[in-house]
């Protein structure tokens, strides 16, 4: 069985070149939003020249013989951030996790909406978080629906924590009125932009140019999509999504952040305030292990950082497996 996310895949993140040449044509508006579009897309390590993102699925996760076991009764469902699709994101961890015993999906979201004028270069995580919040809930019915599963855990890289977050509260993710009958267990966060982030100094430049009269929001809504404005700190989007505390009632939250991010600035921003009632665990991925270098993208692939995934999964893992430092 084939479950699908956004059936139309990603598209080489080198198109954000073309975006850069096409509004670079635009004389001050265009140097403003391809310079943003460039730095963004450098720090995220998914925008080089001739790059072409893989387009299946990750060694790994979707395999449609997978069984669930008593050891690990839930599917485990990846969610990626912006611009990065799951072959990208999760080349690492679903191995491990498939190693470990798990039963392991992903998905793609987020692509251009046919007639929208929005994403027009058609990237992954480029669409409103609200709209890839509803594929991902089409998304774990379907796994649901194909394992047998009452509920699964969701592991949510950048955007993916919001998408994954969205989700939990607005898009039927969880049961306000019985939590037990959540469809989901656990939310691990990954370097999530859960507070909004300053995308190092690209908001502040953005500002400039938007008080000087150059419509950057809506140039980026254009090329690539709302959600990248959505995740800065004190959007609207974030403003609602936080009301009232991070969490929902009846799931385990974890937030692994690292010290070294420079994509979610400042880099706490990543951690989650728990709702009145509920509980966060959030973790540095430097704690216990000063000389752990982890980058924005590398929180999802190095070993340590797999390390306290696979602890959040399970508390009982760090019983048979130490940690690695670094």
């Amino acid at each position: 069985m084939m479950i699908d996310g956004d059936k139309r895949g990603a598209d080489d993140i080198s198109q954000v070149e073309v975006a850069q040449n096409m509004f670079a044509r635009r004389r001050p508006i265009g140097a403003v939003v391809a310079a943003v579009l460039l730095s963004v897309g450098t720090c995220l390590g998914v925008v080089s020249p001739a790059q072409a993102t893989p387009a299946g699925s990750p060694a790994g996760a979707n395999e449609p013989s997978c069984v669930l076991t008593p050891e690990h009764p839930r599917p485990v469902v990846l969610v990626h951030g912006t611009w990065a699709d799951m072959g990208t994101t999760w080349k690492t961890l679903a191995p491990a996790l498939e190693d470990d015993g798990y039963c392991v999906y992903a998905l793609n979201y987020g692509t251009g909406v046919p007639g929208s004028g929005q994403n027009l270069l058609d990237l992954v995580g480029g669409d409103s978080v609200v709209r890839s919040a509803q594929t991902l809930a089409g998304f774990v019915t379907r796994v649901r629906e194909h394992t047998g599963a009452e509920q699964v855990d969701l592991i949510g890289h950048s955007q993916g924590a919001l998408v994954a977050r969205e989700y939990l509260k607005n898009a039927g993710g969880t049961d306000l009125d019985n939590p037990a009958h959540n469809a989901v267990n656990s939310l691990i966060s990954l370097a999530g932009t859960n507070q909004g982030t300053s995308f190092h100094l690209n908001q502040g430049l953005g500002a400039i140019a938007q008080a000087l009269g150059i419509p950057v929001i809506r140039l980026f809504d254009i090329a690539v999509g709302p959600s990248y404005v959505e995740q800065m700190a004190g959007s609207p989007f974030l403003n609602n999504l936080n009301a009232g505390g991070d969490t929902q009632p009846g799931v385990n939250y974890v937030a692994i952040a690292t010290r070294d991010d420079m994509m979610v600035t400042p880099a706490e921003n990543a951690f989650l305030s728990p709702s009145p009632g509920d509980a966060v665990r959030n973790v540095w991925v430097q704690d216990g292990c000063a000389a752990a270098h982890v980058d924005h993208m590398q929180v999802t692939s190095s070993p340590r950082a797999v390390w306290l995934t696979l602890d959040a999964l399970d508390p009982g893992y760090r019983a048979t497996h130490p940690a690695p430092c670094p």
